[in-house]
C-alpha cells in the first residue's frame, strides 16, 4: 500500500508542476467564477442545495481559473465517485509544494531530527490545515460552507487572505461525496421550494454505514475513510484538522471547542492545550464580529476521550482536532429559547435571542470559524510545525525508556492505601489536598510491572494469523510503522517464529499504538454521589486488539531482532496444502475467520464442505469439533492451493476421511432486515457479509409481513434496532427511541420530530423503487410470521436490542438487570456504555465452534437476560454468560457486579427451527472479529445436515 502511495505522490507532484506552469501563465488574466454565476443561486440561499456533481464541476473550474488552487482526487468513494481535495495556497507556495509536504512529514514523524533541525524546518515550512465538510450528508451546511469557502480563498485579495495564503497550505476535503449527491438531490426533487425537506432520505448517506462514517477512522474499513487517513497520516500530516458538523445545541448557534474532560490518557498533553489555544481564537473572532451564540465545554457532550472519529483519531497522531456543531438548514428554522443559555458564563459568554434563522447566516458563521483557524495557523505557523515535532519526539522518547501512564485504577489504589493509613485518614480531604502526601505513596504509581510497553509482538504462530494481519493493516492505514521478523528470534526468554509482527512504541504516533493495544480506563464520571453517570461521547472502551482477538505479548524492556519494515500492506505468509498426495480430503481450522471465505468460494464452485461433529485424532494431531473437512475431488487440490496462497490459510491432507458424524454444509438463503431510510447496524452487516463473500438479500418489513418466509429464506438476520426492544439494555438507539417518544407528546416539537427523526413516510409520495420498503417490524403482525418461519425449520439471528424477539415470541427469558422489586436497574446503579467485557463461552455448542472458552464482547448497555423455569425452558440454552463480578476488560462499567450470572448469548429451539440471541454487539462497526464466528456459524447451521463422514470421490 505504501508503495502505491509513493507512486500516487510522484504522479501528483508531476501534475502539480505542470499545473503551476499553466496557472502562472494565466495568473491575473482570468476572473474567478462566483457561486451565483455557476449555480444561479448563492450558497446559503433558502430552499436551495447543490449536489456533489455541481460542486466538483465548480471546483474544477476554480482550479482552472485560479493559480492558488490545485484539485486533487484522493481516491474513489464506495459508490465509485472521485473524492476531491482542493489544495489552496499562494502560487509561490505551489511551486514548492512537494518540499512543504516533505517538511510536514519530517516534522510529524520526528525521526532522526534534532531540535535545531526541527526549528530550521519549521521556519522553512508552511502550516498545513485541513478543513472538511459533508461527512454527515444530511448536515448539509458542512459541504456548502466548504464549497463557498474554497471560492472565498481563491478570489479574495485582502491583506489577511494574502497573508494566510503565504503562510498556510489549506486542504479543503469533501468527506462524503456520495452522501451529498443523494441528500441534495432528495431535497431538491420537489419543484415547490417551500415544500422541500431533508426528511425521509430513503437510504444511508454512505453506502454501508451512514452516520457511522465518523466512527470508522481507526479501522478505516470504508473507501472514503481510507482515502482521508492516507492524506492525513501518509501524505500531508496537517497540524490542524477542522471537522464541520451540524447541528448546534438548542438555544445556540454552534458548539466550538474547548471540549470537556476527560481527555484520553494516552494523548500528549500538548494536544488538549493546543486545542484550547485555537479554540480561544475561534471564540474571540465570533465575539469580535458580533456573532453571539457560541457555546463550549459543558455546553455539549463532546470530549477528547474517544478514538475513531475524523477529528478524534487525529489526537493520537499529535494533531489539533477541531469540531463545530452549527445550526442551519436550507429550510429556515427557529432558534429555540433555552433560559439557561441567557445567563452568561464561561462556557456560553454571549447568548443569542430566539429568532428565525436562515442557512446563509450559518454559512457566514462557518466562514468566521474557518478564518479564525487559518489566521491562527498563519500567525503561529512556526509554533504549529515545531510543536507537532515536539509531540512526536516526546512519543519517541517515552517509547525508548521506562514510562508510566497513570489511569484512574492506579489513583484508586493509592486512595485505598491512604484510607488504610490510620493517621492520614484522620486528616480531612482538603488538608491532604493542600499539604500533599508522603512520597512513598507516589511509588505506587511506579510499579515496574505496570510500565508502558516498549513494543508489542504478534506471533505468526497464532492460529488466526490472517485476522492478526488485518489488525496490523488497520495500524498501517493510520501511519504506524510495522516490522516483520525475517527469521526466528527471542525476547525475554520467549522465541518467536519468522513472520511475526513487531510494533515498537518509539515512534511519533505512539499514542495511537497504545490506544489500539491497551485497555481504556474511563474515569467514573458522576456529578455527585447517587447521580446518574455522565455519558461519554460515543464509546468508553474499544481496544481493537481485544476486539479482533489478536494474540500479542507486551514487551516492557528495550529489544531488537532481525526485523524489517513492512512496505505497504502486510500480507500473511502463503498457506500450505500439506500431504496433498494421495489425500482423501483436507482439514481446515474453524478458528480462522477466513475459513468462511474458503467455504463460500468452495460451495459456490460445487465443492463439498463438512464440519466434524466431534474431536478426532488424525496424523498424530487432535482436531476439535467444528474442524472443516473438504473431500478431495479432481478439482479440489488446485482450488485449495489458490486459496492457501491468497488467504494464508492452511489445509492438512488426510489419507482417509475422519471417522464419526459430520454436518454437511450448503449455501443458504440469507435475508438481512433493513428499513426505509437505512439502518447503520444493517449496513455494517451488509458490508461484512460482502467482505466474507456470503450471498444474501436485503428484506424489508412489508415482505416479512407477507409471510411464506420459508419459501424464500433459510435464515433471517435482525441486527440491533430491528425488533422492538423487550429485554432492557440501552445505548444510542434506546436513547433516540425514548427521546422520540417524549418529543411526540409535546405539540411544539412534533414538526421538529418529523423533520429530524423522520418516521414512516407516505409510500405514495416516494419514488416507486422505495415504496415497498416502508414499514416497521411489529409485535402484532411481523412476530407471528417469524414464529411461523421458525416452526417450519427456519433460523432467526437477533443481535442487540432485537433479542427482545424472544419475549415477543413467548420464550422463557427475562431481563437479568433488575432490582429486588424486578424493576430495571437505574443508571445510578448500573451503567456500561460502549465497552469491552469478558464472557464465558460454551464452545461445545456448534454455534460457538472455533471460539475459545472465553471471548471479549463489544457491549453497549446491551441486553443481558436470564432463562426462567417457564414452559419451554428446556429448549433454551445459554451460549455465553458473565461468570464473575468484574467482566470489564476495557472502558467503563459502573455497577458491573450486577452482570454476574447474566446470559449474554443464548439459543432456542422453536418448532423445527433455531433462534439465536446475541445480546452484545457481535458485529459492532465491523470491529469485533473475535465474535464474528458466532454470526457466521449461525448462518451455516441454518442449512446444515447431519451426515456420516463422506467417502472420497473415486
Amino acid at each position: 500500500m505504501l508503495k502505491a502511495y509513493r507512486e500516487r505522490l510522484a504522479r501528483a507532484s508531476i501534475a502539480y508542476v505542470a499545473a503551476i506552469f499553466v496557472l502562472t501563465a494565466v495568473a491575473g488574466a482570468q476572473q474567478v467564477t462566483t457561486p451565483e454565476e455557476q449555480f444561479g443561486f448563492g450558497i446559503g440561499a433558502d430552499y436551495h442545495l447543490a449536489n456533489y456533481t455541481q460542486l466538483s464541476t465548480y471546483w474544477a473550474k476554480l482550479a482552472d481559473e485560479s493559480p492558488r488552487m490545485v484539485l486533487d482526487e484522493i481516491g474513489k468513494t464506495e459508490e465509485g465517485r472521485p473524492q476531491y481535495m482542493a489544495i489552496i495556497t499562494s502560487p509561490e507556495n505551489h511551486r514548492n509544494l512537494a518540499r512543504y509536504r516533505e517538511i510536514a512529514a519530517q516534522l510529524a514523524r520526528a525521526e532522526g531530527l534534532t531540535g535545531g533541525q526541527a526549528r530550521a524546518l519549521a521556519m522553512e515550512g508552511k502550516a498545513v490545515v485541513w478543513i472538511d465538510g459533508g461527512l454527515h450528508a444530511t448536515e448539509v451546511l458542512g459541504a456548502h460552507q466548504l464549497m463557498e469557502f474554497v471560492y472565498y480563498m481563491v478570489s479574495r485579495s485582502d491583506p489577511e487572505t494574502m497573508r494566510i495564503l503565504d503562510d498556510v497550505i489549506l486542504l479543503a476535503v469533501h468527506a462524503n461525496p456520495d452522501g451529498m449527491e443523494l441528500v441534495s438531490n432528495w431535497y431538491m426533487r420537489n419543484p415547490e421550494p417551500e415544500e422541500r425537506s431533508l426528511a425521509g432520505v430513503p437510504r444511508l448517506y454512505q453506502k454501508y454505514i451512514g452516520h457511522d462514517n465518523n466512527r470508522d477512522f481507526f479501522l478505516a474499513s470504508q473507501a472514503e475513510t481510507e482515502n482521508m487517513a492516507r492524506v492525513q497520516y501518509h501524505e500531508w500530516f496537517p497540524q490542524i484538522v477542522y471537522n464541520h458538523h451540524q447541528t448546534g445545541p438548542a438555544g445556540t448557534v454552534l458548539f466550538a471547542p474547548p471540549f470537556r474532560d476527560p481527555f484520553n490518557y494516552n494523548l500528549d498533553p500538548m494536544v488538549p492545550i493546543g486545542i484550547d489555544q485555537v479554540a480561544s481564537a475561534m471564540h474571540n473572532r465570533f465575539l469580535a464580529e458580533g456573532k453571539p451564540g457560541a457555546t463550549m465545554r459543558s455546553g455539549a457532550p463532546y470530549s477528547t476521550w474517544w478514538n475513531g472519529g475524523l477529528r478524534t483519531t487525529t489526537y493520537f497522531h499529535n494533531m489539533i482536532g477541531l469540531l463545530t456543531e452549527t445550526i442551519g438548514s436550507p429550510t429556515p428554522i427557529e432558534i429555540m429559547f433555552v433560559p439557561s443559555r441567557h445567563l452568561a458564563h464561561g462556557d456560553m459568554p454571549a447568548a443569542i435571542e430566539p429568532q428565525k434563522w436562515h442557512f446563509r447566516q450559518s454559512v457566514e458563521y462557518s466562514r468566521t470559524a474557518n478564518l479564525a483557524v487559518l489566521d491562527y495557523a498563519s500567525r503561529y505557523r512556526e509554533t504549529l510545525l515545531f510543536n507537532i515535532y515536539r509531540m512526536g519526539q516526546n512519543s519517541i522518547d517515552r517509547g525508548s525508556r521506562d514510562h508510566w501512564t497513570v489511569e484512574p485504577k492506579h489513583v484508586a489504589r493509592v486512595d485505598t492505601a491512604i484510607g488504610e493509613d490510620t493517621l492520614l485518614a484522620q486528616l480531612p480531604p482538603i488538608a491532604r489536598q493542600f499539604l500533599g502526601l508522603p512520597s512513598q505513596y507516589f511509588s505506587m504509581l511506579r510499579n515496574p510491572e505496570e510500565r508502558d510497553p516498549r513494543g508489542y509482538i504478534i506471533p505468526s504462530s497464532q492460529t488466526d494469523f490472517p485476522t492478526a494481519t488485518k489488525f496490523v493493516n488497520a495500524l498501517i492505514k493510520n501511519g504506524i510503522t510495522i516490522h516483520r521478523a525475517a527469521r526466528d528470534f527471542s525476547v525475554e526468554g520467549t522465541t518467536y517464529p519468522t513472520g511475526s509482527y513487531v510494533v515498537k512504541t518509539a515512534q511519533a504516533f505512539r499514542p495511537h499504538i497504545l490506544d489500539m493495544f491497551e485497555p481504556q480506563d474511563h474515569p467514573n464520571d458522576i456529578p455527585y454521589p447517587g447521580a446518574s453517570p455522565t455519558p461519554p461521547y460515543d464509546q468508553a472502551g474499544w481496544t481493537l486488539a481485544y476486539q479482533m482477538d489478536v494474540q500479542f505479548d507486551r514487551i516492557l524492556d528495550g529489544f531488537d531482532g532481525p526485523f524489517e519494515v513492512v512496505d505497504g500492506f502486510a500480507t500473511p505468509p502463503p498457506g500450505t496444502v500439506a500431504d496433498a498426495g494421495g489425500a482423501a480430503g483436507f482439514l481446515l481450522s474453524h478458528e480462522v475467520n477466513d475459513a468462511f471465505v474458503v467455504m463460500n468460494r468452495l460451495l459456490a464452485d460445487g465443492e463439498e464442505v463438512y464440519w466434524l461433529s466431534e474431536e478426532v485424532a488424525v496424523n498424530g494431531s487432535t482436531y476439535p469439533a467444528g474442524t472443516m473437512y473438504v473431500p478431495r475431488r479432481s478439482t479440489t487440490t488446485q482450488r485449495l492451493e489458490r486459496l492457501a496462497q491468497e488467504l494464508g490459510v492452511n489445509f492438512d491432507g488426510v489419507s482417509a476421511a475422519p471417522p464419526g458424524s459430520t454436518l454437511r454444509m450448503r449455501r443458504v438463503r440469507i435475508g438481512l432486515w433493513d428499513q426505509h431510510g437505512g439502518s447503520m447496524p444493517s449496513g455494517w452487516t451488509r458490508w461484512l457479509l460482502e467482505q466474507f463473500e456470503f450471498p444474501f438479500e436485503v428484506v424489508y418489513p412489508p415482505t416479512l409481513d407477507d409471510g411464506n418466509l420459508s419459501d424464500q429464506y433459510d435464515v433471517l438476520v435482525f441486527p440491533d434496532g430491528a425488533i422492538p426492544r423487550a429485554l432492557g439494555g440501552g445505548g444510542l438507539f434506546a436513547q433516540f427511541e425514548e427521546l422520540g417518544r417524549r418529543l411526540a407528546r409535546i405539540p411544539a416539537y412534533r414538526a421538529m420530530l418529523a423533520d429530524f427523526f423522520g418516521g414512516d413516510p407516505d409510500p405514495e409520495m416516494l419514488p416507486p423503487e422505495y415504496r415497498s420498503r416502508v414499514g416497521s417490524v411489529t409485535v402484532e403482525t411481523t412476530v407471528p410470521k417469524l414464529v411461523e418461519f421458525l416452526e417450519e425449520g427456519g433460523t432467526v439471528i437477533t443481535i442487540g436490542s432485537s433479542v427482545g424477539f424472544a419475549v415477543h415470541a413467548g420464550l422463557p427469558v427475562e431481563n437479568h438487570l433488575v432490582d429486588a422489586e424486578g424493576k430495571p436497574l437505574r443508571d445510578a446503579d448500573y451503567y456500561v456504555p460502549g465497552s469491552i467485557l469478558r464472557a464465558r463461552v460454551d464452545n461445545s455448542l456448534p454455534i460457538a465452534w472455533g471460539t475459545g472458552g472465553e471471548v471479549d464482547v463489544s457491549f453497549n448497555n446491551s441486553p443481558t437476560f436470564k432463562i426462567t423455569d417457564g414452559p419451554g425452558a428446556q429448549n433454551v440454552r445459554r451460549i455465553a454468560w458473565f461468570d464473575g463480578p468484574e467482566p470489564l476488560r476495557s472502558g467503563w462499567a459502573w455497577g458491573q457486579q450486577h452482570l454476574e450470572g447474566g446470559v449474554a448469548m443464548a439459543q432456542a429451539s422453536v418448532g423445527q427451527g433455531k433462534l439465536y440471541l446475541f445480546g452484545p454487539e457481535v458485529l459492532w462497526r465491523g470491529q469485533p472479529h473475535g465474535t464474528f464466528k458466532f454470526f457466521f456459524n449461525g448462518i451455516y447451521l441454518a442449512g446444515a445436515e447431519e451426515r456420516e463422514t463422506p467417502r472420497t470421490e473415486p
